[in-house]
């Protein structure tokens, strides 16, 4: 089926109108590159639109694939040409350089579209021209530069995201980019747009998982990263003295890492190991390290402490909850800061031997800690009404 240019419009003015080689060049008025500039923004939705009729009218992948990289090798000419242009004597005036760089953005926009939407029709390993580079890379530079004081202030370590944008400013600046491919460049584009949703948040705390959690997706395989964030679950595994709790508290913090999710087509340096691959054994290392070294623990004489005496039945406190419902309330008391403790572990531990509940008189710490994490949406709606009932009983004081 013949097909239309849909370029033909853009085209025609970048190679042609907009020519400072063609005799009529210098009768261009304002007002036609006025008009030129309001119809090129509406021309790029346009041309968005008649691109995805294209694509879904053929159904052969090797029909779709030649399409795609027809318009999109179309496109970086026409953004060689329109640079070009640029650098002519002729182009001084501000109106000529007004609609050049309104021009550049269209054509921007359409190739991040096309590598949006139809990027497995492209051959990502080929480098990128370096016109379409520079202007990538400026673009990139404008978006970051806006993106980095937000990003800053809602995380307070500066080191994460001095590794962060400090990779991206490097790709950005780097001399060597010239040997650029498009999956390399395709990736800062993603990273920086999905890092603009990130520094929305508000919240500190939100801000500071939901970038780790980004950058595990994305495979952000740092090696600067990797030591990163090894260094901080070290360093809170460190602050417990027992190393039955360092065990409890590492393989807590690899379950979370475990449950992040990761896109296996992504990858920040496609030559170095997984993300996911590294860290995983990295837990697994430090979690077998701790086991095989347990039994070598000694404690000094004066470090020991006698068994704590199991509090007598009268002793202890009964709670009308389950277990399952008193583990999720204990938990969030925990990780809300309600309660301070050396580790979740020890507010259990200090915690659960003096509660018993309607059905169960001793309860054990560990056993109840465990259930915090499997709980069932039965268990946190009594747990909630419980804790309604009390705000309502603290609202009547």
């Amino acid at each position: 089926m013949a097909q239309n240019y849909t370029l033909e419009w853009l085209d025609s003015q970048i190679s042609i109108v907009l020519s400072p080689h063609k005799m009529y060049f210098q009768d261009i008025s304002k007002d036609e590159l006025q008009a030129m500039s309001e119809k090129a923004t509406i021309e790029t939705i346009a041309i968005q639109s008649e691109l995805r009729n294209q694509v879904f009218s053929l159904h052969k992948e090797n029909q779709i694939k030649l399409l795609v990289r027809k318009y999109h090798s179309a496109l970086i000419i026409l953004l060689d040409t329109i640079t070009e242009h640029q650098k002519h004597p002729a182009f001084i005036q501000a109106d000529l350089l007004n609609i050049a760089a309104t021009l550049i953005s269209c054509l921007d926009e359409l190739l991040t579209f096309i590598e949006k939407r139809f990027s497995n029709f492209l051959s990502l390993e080929e480098r990128v021209p370096s016109t379409y580079l520079a202007v990538s890379c400026n673009e990139l530079k404008i978006k970051l530069d806006r993106l980095k004081k937000r990003l800053v202030a809602n995380v307070a370590d500066t080191r994460f995201t001095d590794l962060v944008l400090g990779n991206l400013y490097g790709f950005i600046n780097s001399k060597k980019n010239a040997r650029v491919t498009f999956r390399e460049m395709l990736y800062r584009k993603e990273l920086v747009k999905e890092l603009e949703l990130v520094g929305e948040k508000k919240n500190q705390t939100s801000v500071y998982a939901a970038l780790h959690e980004l950058l595990v997706y994305m495979n952000f395989n740092s090696r600067s990263y990797i030591n990163y964030f090894t260094q901080c679950i070290a360093d809170k595994i460190n602050l417990l003295q027992n190393k039955v709790e360092r065990i409890d508290s590492l393989s807590f913090h690899y379950k979370e890492f475990q449950q992040m999710h990761s896109n296996q087509n992504m990858v920040l340096y496609p030559h170095h190991d997984n993300l996911k691959e590294v860290l995983n054994n990295w837990f697994s290392q430090e979690i077998a390290y701790l086991e095989k070294t347990l039994h070598l623990a000694v404690s000094p004489l004066s470090e020991r402490r006698a068994p704590a005496a199991v509090p007598v039945k009268d002793e202890k406190i009964i709670c009308d909850l389950s277990a399952d419902q008193l583990a999720l309330i204990l938990r969030a008391a925990d990780e809300s800061r309600v309660v301070v403790a050396k580790s979740m572990t020890e507010v259990f531990k200090s915690i659960v031997p003096h509660l018993s509940t309607t059905r169960k008189e001793t309860l054990s710490y560990t056993a109840v800690r465990s259930k915090a994490y499997n709980a069932e949406d039965r268990d946190k709606e009594l747990a909630v009404l419980a804790l309604q009932r009390m705000i309502e009983k603290i609202k009547g004081y």
